[in-house]
């Protein structure tokens, strides 16, 4: 979030999920798998990131759970901020907004990983235990972004990092952008996510 960033670039949560998702039972705990590979198919090319059971499990189980529904295909990276970070996991094309019904994620920030470039950790809104689905790739180290350096105290929860296409990040960090409603820093035109898909989970195409 930055002095600037601090008020109004800061990594959010959709305000729109935030009170109907507090209804719903939270994630249960990590997936047996404690180093899932998620991979998001973009128009823009191939980015693969592994997580960390380990460290975040509630965030990482849940983010596995949208993937394995495919609740990221056809979601767009809506907010594309340089030199900062790069933003998904609500808006489609057309900026309508996606519904989850997945409780928010008790924030697991304090866990000794931090926002250093290349790093996916998930968005929220002010109040720290709000984040759900949305995430974001750190384009440069963001400490002040962490536990214990965030002025709240809380940051942001890192829960993996890119281990292939941080040149497609790159990329995407470079389109242009505009103002579309309420959204700031929107791609001119949309960053979409085609396919996301848990690694081990790829289909073999038809012969």
């Amino acid at each position: 979030m930055l002095a600037l960033a601090f008020l109004g670039c800061q990594p959010r949560e959709g305000a729109e999920e935030a009170s109907a998702a507090e209804q719903e039972p939270q994630a249960p705990p990590a997936p047996p798998d404690s180093t899932p590979t998620v991979v998001l198919e973009t128009n823009m090319g191939r980015i693969v990131m592994e997580f960390d059971a380990t460290k975040a499990p509630r965030t990482v189980r849940n983010i596995v759970r949208h993937v394995e529904a495919h609740f990221y295909d056809s979601i767009i990276f809506h907010r594309v901020i340089p030199g900062f970070m790069i933003q998904a996991g609500q808006y489609t094309p057309d900026m309508n907004i996606r519904s989850s019904s997945a409780a928010p994620v008790p924030h697991e920030g304090d866990n000794g990983l931090s926002n250093v470039r290349g790093s996916v950790a998930l968005a929220r809104t002010n109040d720290p235990h709000s984040g759900a689905r949305q995430f974001f790739i750190n384009l440069v180290t963001n400490r002040n972004l962490d536990f214990g350096r965030y002025p709240d105290g809380f940051g942001y929860t890192v829960f993996g990092r890119v281990i292939e296409g941080m040149d497609v990040v790159d990329r995407i960090a470079r389109v242009p952008t505009e103002v579309r409603g309420s959204n700031e820093r929107v791609p001119v035109e949309p960053v979409i996510i085609v396919r996301a898909y848990v690694a081990e989970e790829e289909q073999p195409a038809e012969p």
